[in-house]
């Protein structure tokens, strides 16, 4: 069983939890008005890293709130976890 930080509410059990999927993927600028593939892109693409990854998880049985953390997906080891809109940060060597 994965044991995961919250930040808001400090370790729980991983079935508490939802992934929301990778982290940090840019949405396409409507304003620009993306192509198809461009946003066929942004839905179905993913980097799928063998190591560390961003990702975004939902503390859904518990705070109901969103957060980040770097998970190596190999060890599920997780190194860092931080709040929606903050930026990456570097992973630990």
């Amino acid at each position: 069983m994965l044991l995961i930080p919250c930040p808001h509410c400090g370790p729980r059990e991983e079935r508490e939890f939802r992934c929301g999927g990778e982290s940090h993927v840019a949405r396409p600028s409507f304003a620009e008005a993306p192509n198809d593939e461009a946003f066929a892109e942004y839905l179905y693409v993913r980097t799928n890293p063998r190591g560390v990854q961003a990702e975004r998880w939902h503390h859904l049985y518990g705070c109901r709130r969103w957060f980040n953390l770097l998970r190596n997906t190999v060890t599920h080891e997780i190194t860092a976890v931080y709040p929606m809109g903050a930026p990456r940060p570097e992973p630990a060597p």
